[in-house]
């Protein structure tokens, strides 16, 4: 990818298919170059281009797809993971799925016909929090065990700690695989990981902190907070 060129035919692709967790990509892409860190400031206010969920590429640079209607990044990487097929290209496509979204049946959809397709170049990436919006993930819609249903989709799955961030990158440098298949890694994390009062509490799945709370959650992080 190129901040100086965001439209690169040649570069990898991302997509961000559970939009609500666009305030990550946005402080990502700021931080890589595509826009000036300072414009974060701006998040939530009233004509700004920074929203819950990721705009379309042409109101933001680094951002490939609105996203945020659950159910349709895998579909969307698809299509580009054919395009450069088609166009001889060997760029990479990556999504980021939520669990919850996996109820979807597009979802499943796309990953037969990305097996089918035989289509090395595009990977996802599940966070397997557990949680979704109304309960247990695994409750709701019997996700388990996740990784074994990617595997009889036919994919290459592999499960790791979604928090190990050098788990995650050594386990993306044998990506493509060698025997041609897709890429699917299912990432077990925990919601509020690292703050003891929001980790594994799906009540946060709505709530906004107050400032105090804001405040003693920096401090367990190990984030400088005012005096």
């Amino acid at each position: 990818i190129d901040p100086g060129n965001p439209r690169d035919p040649g570069r990898d692709r991302f997509i961000l298919s559970k939009g609500h967790g666009a305030p990550a990509l946005f402080q990502v892409l700021a931080m890589r170059g595509f826009y000036p860190e300072s414009m974060l400031e701006t998040y939530g206010q009233d004509g700004g281009i920074f929203a819950e969920h990721p705009p379309t590429p042409d109101h933001l640079p680094g951002i490939e797809a609105a996203t945020g209607s659950l159910g349709h990044g895998l579909s969307l990487g698809l299509g580009m993971a054919l395009a450069g097929r088609i166009q001889n290209r060997s760029y990479k496509v990556y999504a980021v799925l939520s669990d919850g979204e996996c109820n979807e049946g597009s979802v499943w959809e796309a990953a037969m016909l990305v097996a089918a397709q035989k289509i090395p170049n595009l990977c996802v990436i599940i966070d397997f929090n557990k949680w979704q919006a109304t309960g247990r993930s695994t409750d709701i819609m019997a996700l388990a065990p996740l990784a074994e249903k990617w595997r009889a989709f036919g994919w290459n799955a592999v499960e790791i700690d979604g928090h190990d961030i050098q788990q995650l990158f050594d386990t993306l440098q044998d990506f493509p695989a060698k025997n041609g298949k897709p890429t699917a890694i299912v990432a077990h994390t925990v919601k509020g990981k690292g703050v003891s009062f929001m980790e594994d509490d799906n009540n946060w799945h709505y709530r906004t902190p107050t400032a105090e709370e804001v405040i003693a959650a920096k401090r367990e992080l190990g984030l400088e907070v005012p005096v």
